[in-house]
């Protein structure tokens, strides 16, 4: 177990390095030759220039003003002083929103610390009930829960705390669900024109012997959509040209470095060796040997294109349509289309840089196999993952170390080296075994075949928080008082494991206090550093930029990473909800964590950060009910661990909060989450009148013509490609219809010439 001094030795090792991660950050941040790594989101606006093209030399490289040097904290102020509105118009939605998680932290769990160091804390703390057991614990675990005696009468402070939180938490989220849904609709009712307001993306298109899947798509929308319907885009497997040509840009990537190293040493050719990442294999010229692969891979790469613009194998049963209206498109991405509802399926379209293309590829019909083989992965990744998370546990344990490696025993008892064992390797050796997860969750999201980065995003933050919340927290616990409790666990009745569980549960604050010390406040810390980037940059300045497109392209701004960083976010949620009660002592270090992560992500956002998408804060309802979902958590926790206690009289009285709290959840569902989900026909109808008075003669079909034509058709830089590249710009031709009825087409179709039907003969067809 944990002692004061080994949380003291680790707080001091994560307060240093996060002090130091500051200090270096705010020393590179003002150096020139880093602009580009700090920066960089201004130069993509074009509102910032190098300030490497004047001075001297040394002024390029390194900032000689020392008055800069005394202002090295201004980044803080300066991070807070963008007004929210600005921020939304400079950064989007999504980044806004994403930072009132972290004010929400702050105003849930400052006034919940207040009132529990003020009353808690002394209730706790003034009993002698750890003292008089054989438990192992330490000081800190006297201001918990586990310190009161059997039976007291105190735990109905408990009870009463219980309730004023729960009440608070409720509060904030209510009155945050109702803001965010309002910053949505208006955000939404004031953006300027965009593809995906226009469009729905349409799944599962019936298979027709007669007509082709474009045929299809147009007559279906013609008959059902008359007067509204605008164009559409059909969608193609592009997949094997996507990877030819992003083979083909690695291959134009090495050849620049190697043209460019030959450039700087012509006394000799480069060479590579054609095996396994350059390692093995024959020996060739590097330059001669990258122009024969280009020119091999521009020949496939124009093959392949002509096979998908020639043949119909490639063209999936699903299509971007677009309407004339914003009104007509939210009428047809919010209704059934048709009697079979597996068929004819309608949802808004992602915006053109959200849509993750390779998915668009996967038969609709093979998508339920596809999950269900992910949630049956998926629950053998969390449960088998516990048996890294117990070993991880057992790092905190002394006893445990000393009995596998014996001959280690007189270094471990060392002070030092056991307060840094206890106080700080368990949460870095938990960090590191999590470093690859966010990589697996993402690829089974991919592999269950969602259309949009923003959903897939969703999808692998929802597994993350399932797969923290059973080994990172449940995990934690559990292995951790295993271990820690081993020798009473052995030696005593079996009726009295549950109390000793109830008993240490409260003391696993302390390694939760490490945990978030080293992924919190030191792993911000590190993230506004940008170590990586930095390095990066200056590597690919040097060897591989030649013109300012390429500095450009140096640039690596990154994102949010919604996928990871709320996941984590979330488990601090649940810590705090959990132990605010049963351990008030882990809440000023959450609160700390909010604090420095808000100011660090502000600037992040404003200075580096470039979003890939705008998804308007649909993730909201998520990070809503993870929340509601910590608040039901640490309410059946309390009363587990009341009935272990023997609180006969308070724990019943707490049955009462989890229905009231799923209550409250289900109002915010009904209340705001339509917000989220669907689009008001009457905010519809008041933007395109706004619009058709303002832009009366805008063309409308030429500007959504093209927007939803896959990037390799629209991204190829070859002069061989141009002319196939023009030709995909334009509408996908048709061939005239095959179909003996014009039953489906009461419009003519705009490529087939074929004449519309009288009324009378759709009326007779129809009673037919």
């Amino acid at each position: 177990m944990a002692t004061l001094s080994d949380i003291g030795v680790a707080a001091a090792i994560n307060i240093l390095s996060a002090c130091i991660f500051l200090i270096a950050f705010a020393i590179l941040r003002i150096q020139p030759a880093n602009d580009r790594v700090y920066f960089p989101k201004w130069y993509l606006k074009g509102l910032r220039s190098s300030p490497l093209h004047s001075g001297t030399i040394v002024n390029k490289v390194v900032n000689l003003d020392f008055r800069a040097y005394l202002k090295f904290l201004n980044w803080m102020p300066a991070a807070l002083q963008m007004p929210e509105p600005e921020l939304i118009d400079h950064a989007g939605l999504d980044s806004a929103v994403y930072l009132r998680i972290y004010l929400i932290g702050l105003k849930i769990f400052v006034p919940i610390a207040f009132i529990a160091f003020s009353v808690m804390v002394p209730v706790n703390w003034t009993n002698h009930t750890l003292e008089r057991t054989n438990l192992t614990y330490s000081d800190l675990d006297k201001l918990s829960i586990s310190n009161i005696p059997l039976g007291s009468q105190r735990f109905w402070t408990h009870l009463v705390m219980a309730y004023i939180f729960t009440f608070w938490t409720c509060y904030v989220l209510k009155r945050e669900y109702e803001i965010v849904a309002s910053m949505r609709l208006h955000f939404l009712a004031s953006v300027g024109r965009r593809p995906d307001q226009f469009t729905v993306l349409v799944r599962n298109v019936p298979p027709d012997p007669d007509e082709s899947v474009s045929e299809l798509v147009e007559h279906f929308f013609m008959v059902n959509h008359q007067d509204h319907y605008l164009t559409h885009q059909v969608v193609y497997n592009a997949n094997k040209l996507t990877k030819l040509v992003n083979e083909k840009k690695k291959k134009q990537n090495w050849l620049d470095y190697y043209q460019l190293k030959y450039t700087r040493n012509q006394s000799k050719r480069p060479t590579s060796k054609t095996g396994f990442l350059g390692l093995c294999g024959k020996t060739v010229d590097a330059i001669d040997f990258n122009n024969s692969e280009i020119e091999r891979l521009s020949k496939e790469i124009s093959d392949e294109r002509t096979k998908i613009v020639g043949s119909t194998k490639y063209i999936m049963p699903a299509a971007f349509v677009s309407f004339r209206t914003r009104w007509a498109a939210a009428v047809c991405a919010q209704t059934q289309q048709a009697r079979n509802p597996t068929l004819w399926l309608t949802e808004w379209a992602p915006e053109p840089r959200d849509v993750y293309w390779d998915n668009l590829a996967i038969p609709y019909v093979s998508l339920s196999i596809r999950r269900l083989i992910v949630a049956v992965a998926f629950f053998f990744l969390t449960f088998f993952f516990m048996i890294p998370i117990a070993f991880v546990q057992s790092l905190a344990n002394i006893e445990g170390i000393e009995k596998a490696l014996p001959f280690l025993k007189s270094l471990i008892e060392t002070k030092a080296v056991k307060s840094f064992i206890q106080g700080f390797l368990p949460g870095i050796a938990l960090k590191i075994f999590l470093i690859f997860l966010p990589s697996i969750l993402m690829q089974m999201s991919k592999f269950e075949g969602f259309s949009s980065i923003s959903a897939l995003e969703r999808r692998s933050a929802t597994r993350y928080y399932i797969f923290q919340f059973v080994n990172v927290f449940l995990g934690s616990i559990i292995t951790g008082t295993a271990f820690q409790q081993l020798n009473n666990f052995m030696h005593q009745s079996a009726n009295e494991i549950p109390k000793t569980v109830g008993v240490s549960i409260p003391m696993k604050a302390t390694f939760f206090i490490t945990y978030i010390m080293v992924d919190g406040w030191a792993g911000v810390a590190g993230e506004i550093l940008r170590l990586k980037p930095l390095i990066f940059f200056h590597l690919k300045n040097f060897f591989l930029v030649k013109t300012e497109k390429d500095r450009e392209e140096a640039m690596d701004p990154g994102s949010l990473g919604f996928n990871t960083g709320e996941p984590q976010i979330q488990l601090y949620f649940l810590l705090g909800l959990v132990y605010a009660v049963v351990s008030p002592i882990l809440l000023p270090f959450i609160i700390i964590f909010f604090g420095l992560a808000y100011v660090v992500y502000r600037h992040q956002i404003i200075n580096v950060y470039n979003q890939e998408y705008e998804s308007a804060a649909a993730f909201w309802p998520d990070v809503h009910g993870r929340i509601i979902t910590a608040l039901i958590v640490s309410q059946l926790l309390l009363m587990g661990l009341l009935s272990t206690k023997g609180a006969s009289h308070p724990t019943p009285l707490l049955i009462i909060l989890p229905i009231l709290t799923i209550w409250f959840r289900f109002f915010c569902k009904g209340r705001y989450e339509p917000a989220f989900v669907r689009y008001p026909l009457q905010e519809t109808v008041r933007k395109d009148t706004l619009e058709r008075t303002r832009e009366p003669n805008f063309n409308l079909k030429e500007y959504l013509q093209s927007a939803y034509i896959h990037p390799v058709f629209k991204g190829e830089e070859d002069a061989e490609s141009d002319a196939a590249s023009e030709d995909w710009e334009l509408e996908p031709s048709l061939v005239p219809t095959k179909r003996h009825s014009r039953f489906n087409t009461p419009l003519p179709s705009k490529r087939s010439g074929s004449s519309p039907p009288l009324l009378s003969d759709f009326d007779a067809t129809t009673r037919v």
